[in-house]
């Protein structure tokens, strides 16, 4: 299941800061609109997880859904990145890296992103010329 062929689907933790300002980075380097998101707490998102049997994912990763595969974590990142204008698509060579080291990095991040970012009481709620984006919105 993906996006309606537009592309795929972006998955992140609705109430994370970090989470919720990378997903307007990558909305201010995506001027053709591949990606749609939802967030991993909506019924949008538990739904899309349990289409392809991962309905326990944690809310500890960015999941992306993209040509009927899931990637998390350091893969996903990687991924969107080689989707973005401009030089972004060139951290896509880190790809070469053990996955094991990438989601280390990735995992200690995560790890400390509400204490350094902080959390938010409720789920991103997208402004009307974005709201086409958002699955759950």
């Amino acid at each position: 299941m993906t996006n309606g062929g537009r592309g795929a689907i972006v998955l992140f933790d609705g109430v994370c800061n970090l989470c919720n300002a990378s997903v307007g980075f990558i909305i201010d380097r995506d001027r053709r609109g591949y990606f749609s998101f939802a967030a991993l707490q909506s019924e949008v998102g538990r739904r899309r997880l349990a289409s392809y049997r991962r309905p326990g994912e944690t809310l500890d990763t960015v999941v992306l859904l993209e040509g009927g595969r899931v990637y998390t974590r350091s893969r996903a990142a990687l991924r969107i990145a080689r989707r973005l204008d401009g030089l972004w698509p060139l951290l896509f060579a880190l790809s070469v890296l053990p996955e094991p080291i990438a989601d280390a990095a990735y995992g200690w991040i995560a790890r400390n992103r509400y204490r350094w970012f902080g959390r938010s009481e409720s789920c991103r709620v997208p402004t009307p010329e974005l709201r086409a984006r958002f699955l759950d919105g």
